[in-house]
């Protein structure tokens, strides 16, 4: 009596277990989960861009100033020496790491912003606004 419950269950069982695995087979081929459950592939989607320009208090670009990059978990830093038009440019940024960016400019800093790994923008525009030197009277 046991052995003709298990015969008879045995097919039901394998029907089941077939319904809810999903799997994409080709015959000939490795079996494999489908691409959709392992995240994305292109390499745009796993790194972000940080891109901004370094301006002024009238908002002119200020050339030939200095930006830093800091990785927070590392604490490694980047720079970049902007051009004519005050633009800076950092690809290829980890999404799951936090970064700080400043800029300094004939020995004058702008505030520190944060990239954080919360914001999931794959591109990330920061403005850093450096005030002049207070003038002596």
């Amino acid at each position: 009596m046991k052995k003709t419950i298990i015969a008879a269950s045995l097919p039901v069982v394998l029907s089941l277990l077939t319904l809810s695995v999903p799997v994409c087979y080709k015959p000939g081929s490795v079996l494999a989960a489908p691409a959709q459950l392992f995240g994305r592939d292109s390499k745009e989607d796993k790194t972000r861009l940080l891109t901004g320009k370094v301006l002024d208090a009238s908002d002119n670009p200020l050339p030939n100033a200095v930006v830093y990059l800091t990785n927070t978990h590392t604490r490694a830093v980047k720079t970049y020496i902007v051009g004519e038009d005050g633009a800076y440019r950092f690809p290829a940024l980890q999404p799951s790491i936090d970064y700080e960016v400043y800029a300094q400019y004939n020995n004058r800093k702008s505030g520190t912003k944060t990239v954080s790994q919360f914001d999931d923008r794959s591109q990330v525009y920061i403005s850093l606004k450096i005030n002049p030197k207070a003038e002596t009277k």
